[in-house]
């Protein structure tokens, strides 16, 4: 090969590398509606001794919710240590510090194999990325996608949250993708 196209070709593997780096640096921060975390935790069907896992877990409110309705233990994950601060801040606020822990991490390079339910509210582009760590968790774990499905996983259940008619939270609906580990073949 001749060096001028080597160059090239470690330019491009440089850029390629660069723009995967920024593009989940640029994941903005959008909470998920109270009620649709609600809803989330519902269809996760929770029990004793489950460890919940949030993928961009923002200002950690799935995880605090969870232990403060079911008293499982929780870990969030997210890129941006400020939320991260902000949701251990409220998480000792909450009393619930001493169940949750808050990771400022790359989901996509983080050990989930203790989770039994992953909950996820990123573009489908991360949930397919960390599809292969999912279908490495044990059979009846449960995950559980916020309006970005994974492809060609075909979900146990579909969930449509309506807005609240008080109109308190957000006004659109959303849907909620359902799957349970081992009791699909699509996964």
């Amino acid at each position: 090969m001749k060096p001028i196209a080597k160059i090239l070709v470690v330019l491009f593997y440089i850029l390629f590398a660069f723009v995967e780096v920024r593009s989940q640096e640029s994941i903005p921060f959008v909470p998920s509606p109270m009620h649709v975390v609600n809803k989330m935790l519902e269809v996760a069907e929770i029990k004793k001794g489950d460890i919940l896992y949030d993928m961009g877990s923002g200002d950690g409110r799935v995880v605090i919710e969870a232990a403060k309705k079911y008293g499982i233990r929780g870990v969030g994950v997210d890129l941006n240590p400020e939320l991260v601060a902000k949701a251990r801040e409220s998480a000792k606020k909450e009393g619930v510090n001493h169940l949750v822990e808050f990771r400022a991490q790359d989901g996509l390079t983080v050990d989930i194999s203790e989770a039994t339910v992953v909950t996820l509210y990123m573009f489908k582009w991360f949930n397919n990325a960390l599809r292969p760590k999912l279908q490495k968790l044990k059979p009846g774990s449960r995950v559980i996608a916020h309006d970005f499905d994974i492809d060609d996983w075909k979900p146990d259940r579909i969930e449509y949250v309506k807005p609240p008619e008080d109109g308190s939270d957000y006004a659109e609906s959303r849907t909620l993708y359902i799957w349970k580990i081992g009791e699909n073949a699509g996964i």
